[in-house]
């Protein structure tokens, strides 16, 4: 008889069968031989949660390692639910990428590679390339919807948004938006032709699977009232889907922008102390100081001034004092037009 644990395609295995009832927390293996494991493996911890028949909800948080509000809130759901009390499955990955997450880097120190843009993969692949063909090819098929947590990182920090792509497929494009509004953010970010096809959204989308992703601060720590809003968030959309018994908070008419243009954005003309005048979630118009580029290093150059090239929402600001020519220094959003 074939083990349900290691019937997968790729070269990753699980230490659990996702098919079984009940609680159980385990590890998605890479193996992948470097000085630190030359034999065994590199464990991505993995929790499932099925209860009775029911759609199942993949959760992801730690696709970058230095976004901490997404694992921890994930980590708080799975100490919460309840399989006996749930109709369905949720399976979480509070760290998909793990060795990043406990060096709290944005990329994996196995391969130095962004696993959101990685997919969609490659069985043949480094770590990251096997982990995003293993998340495309094995775990979203298996889903009903799927949510990405992401923040700003140690390098960034976003207003609090829920992401949802447009896709050619309408009824897909809905779903994505309804699971959205059922997060329950004030504000959400529509994924258009700016969207990276190499990320999460653009695998569920490929794969045909409602999902959402959500930016919930940055800084590089653990936000307790970001933490608290996206576990409020993962449990309205439990109950959305039907898993929990619980009644969804929805919130109509939640705000939509979308990034029309990168010439919106302010980046860093050069190298120096930027001295920032704007805080994300604030609406600008062109010409509106962003800041000012000081020079620490040279102290007798004239300060730089920066401004808005275009008028806008500021969706997220750099979080970095020193910044290199070419960082990101303010991201700038449009709202969406009527019928978009």
């Amino acid at each position: 008889m074939t083990d349900p644990r290691t019937s997968l395609a790729g070269r990753l295995h699980l230490t659990i069968d996702l098919d079984a009832p009940g609680r159980q927390v385990g590890d998605v293996m890479v193996k992948w031989s470097d000085n630190s494991v030359p034999l065994g493996y590199h464990p991505v911890p993995i929790i499932s949660l099925r209860g009775s028949e029911g759609p199942t909800l993949l959760i992801i948080g730690g696709t970058h390692g230095d976004e901490f509000e997404g694992p921890a809130s994930i980590l708080r759901l799975a100490a919460r639910l309840e399989p006996s009390q749930m109709s369905g499955q949720v399976i979480l990955l509070p760290a998909l990428n793990a060795p990043a997450l406990m060096a709290s880097s944005r990329v994996s120190p196995l391969d130095g590679q962004n696993l959101n843009r990685a997919f969609p993969g490659d069985i043949d692949g480094g770590p990251t390339a096997m982990l995003a063909h293993f998340v495309e090819t094995v775990l979203l098929p298996r889903a009903d919807a799927a949510i990405d947590l992401h923040s700003g990182g140690k390098a960034s920090v976003f207003t609090p948004c829920t992401l949802a792509a447009r896709t050619p497929d309408a009824a897909l494009t809905r779903a994505n938006f309804e699971l959205a509004e059922a997060f329950g953010l004030p504000l959400i970010w529509a994924l258009g032709e700016h969207n990276d096809n190499r990320s999460v959204n653009a695998a569920a989308a490929r794969v045909g699977v409602p999902m959402i992703a959500a930016e919930l601060g940055g800084g590089g720590n653990v936000n307790p009232e970001l933490t608290d809003i996206a576990e409020a968030g993962l449990l309205h959309c439990t109950a959305h889907l039907g898993i929990t018994r619980d009644t969804p908070s929805r919130r109509s008419g939640a705000r939509r922008i979308e990034i029309a243009s990168p010439h919106d954005s302010v980046f860093a003309p050069g190298t120096g102390l930027f001295d920032r005048s704007i805080t994300a979630g604030q609406s600008v118009q062109a010409g509106d100081r962003a800041g000012c580029l000081r020079f620490p290093d040279n102290p007798a150059r004239p300060a730089l001034d920066l401004t808005f090239p275009n008028s806008g929402f500021v969706l997220a600001h750099g979080n970095r004092g020193m910044v290199r020519r070419g960082d990101l220094l303010a991201l700038v959003a449009q709202d969406v037009s009527e019928g978009h």
